[in-house]
């Protein structure tokens, strides 16, 4: 196995960040797109790409070599940026005293943060930026939690058997829909404004009263059930029984009233809160939609089949997974931004030398290597 002096010593002394194309079945995103290259060029730092890795958001490898990146293999760079977490081959490519960053999956049970520790790879997870005012550039969960709320109105608009906007015809006027949004995080401010666009009456629901402001802000209307969750880092907390109970009987009785419900709802590390229960479901009209985001940690819907849609009860119901991939453009172009912001908090003269007592770096590197003094 290479030690960390012989793989450091195999790098330039202009760092270099290689681009991979990703693996994962449905993944259309890239880790960086051709615009923000000259950024990282002005930083001193070279760009590598995959043949491909672009592909799948619509770009060329000519338009990398135009933006003044370099075509081929990105795993022998000094840094490797991706999107969704790498799988066993992909870390039995990397070595010692390299840098990964993306979508690491911290909190999944079968994570590759062991192999990446075992490996003496530096990785930082996007998930674990925290969520403070100085890091919003670097929030990927909030840039692509912007992707998944409006796509998941339009999937919403396309299911639903009824028009979202009120129209008046000659025929006679026809109401406009009505939707809730249960978890009021980035994504579902992000699908109440979008379903305002379209027309619909739009009302927010969610366990930390304080969205209350943020839901009236973007025109939707707050339902209140009188049960506060507040959690730290601006999640919301697990419920008590008692509440569980509360707020299942009192969201029963509002659901049965909307033509869409859209949910959004997480607990980091834990499984999906279920908000929609099968009696509600039943109890809704035909024709009917739930969009369910919540499904790839169990689904907020108790008759959810993540990454299916399915008709129950007349009601059609929705979970995609990984909607962000089904935009890929601006999906793309969002997480590169922030990408290169958290580069550039890590490079220094022109070399990478991250700075550990950075809170930003501090929480998000879930791994470091031997060159950093400490494993870990």
């Amino acid at each position: 196995m290479e030690t960390a002096q012989s793989a450091d010593a195999g790098f330039r002394n202009r760092p270099r960040v290689g681009v991979v194309r990703e693996t994962d079945i449905g993944e259309r995103r890239v880790a960086l797109v051709p615009k923000l290259i000259p950024n990282l060029a002005k930083q001193g730092v070279d760009v590598i790409v995959e043949s491909g890795a672009g592909l799948g958001a619509l770009i060329p490898d000519a338009a990398y070599a135009e933006a003044g990146a370099t075509i081929g293999d990105p795993w022998d760079a000094e840094v490797v940026v991706k999107v969704a977490p790498p799988n066993d081959a992909e870390v039995a490519r990397m070595v010692v005293g390299q840098t990964l960053i993306g979508f690491l999956a911290p909190r999944s049970p079968d994570n590759k943060i062991p192999a990446l520790y075992s490996a003496g790879v530096r990785a930082f997870a996007v998930e674990a930026i925290p969520r403070i005012s100085r890091a919003q550039v670097m929030d990927a969960l909030s840039s692509q939690a912007n992707v998944a709320g409006y796509k998941a109105v339009l999937l919403a608009a396309s299911e639903s058997t009824r028009f979202f906007p009120m129209l008046t015809t000659a025929a006679g006027t026809v109401k406009p829909a009505t939707v809730l949004v249960l978890g009021v995080g980035v994504a579902g401010l992000q699908a109440l404004a979008t379903a305002k666009r379209l027309g619909g009456r739009t009302t927010g629901y969610d366990v930390r009263p304080e969205v209350a402001d943020q839901v009236r802000s973007v025109g939707a209307q707050w339902l209140d059930l009188g049960i506060d969750a507040a959690g730290e880092g601006g999640y919301a907390r697990e419920l008590t029984e008692e509440e569980k109970a509360r707020q299942q009987q009192a969201l029963e009785d509002a659901i049965k009233g909307f033509d869409v419900v859209i949910t959004t709802a997480l607990v980091p590390g834990r499984p999906a809160p279920r908000l929609v229960t099968a009696a509600a479901v039943e109890g809704m009209k035909p024709g009917s939609v739930i969009v369910d985001l919540a499904g790839e940690t169990g689904g907020n819907c108790e008759l959810t089949e993540p990454g299916k849609t399915i008709v129950r009860h007349g009601v059609t119901i929705a979970s995609p997974l990984n909607l962000p991939a089904t935009m890929p453009e601006h999906a793309s172009e969002l997480y590169s931004k922030n990408v290169v912001a958290l580069l550039e908090l890590m490079l220094k003269d022109g070399a990478l030398q991250p700075d550990f007592s950075d809170q930003v770096l501090a929480d998000s590197c879930v791994t470091r290597n031997p060159i950093d003094g400490e494993v870990g």
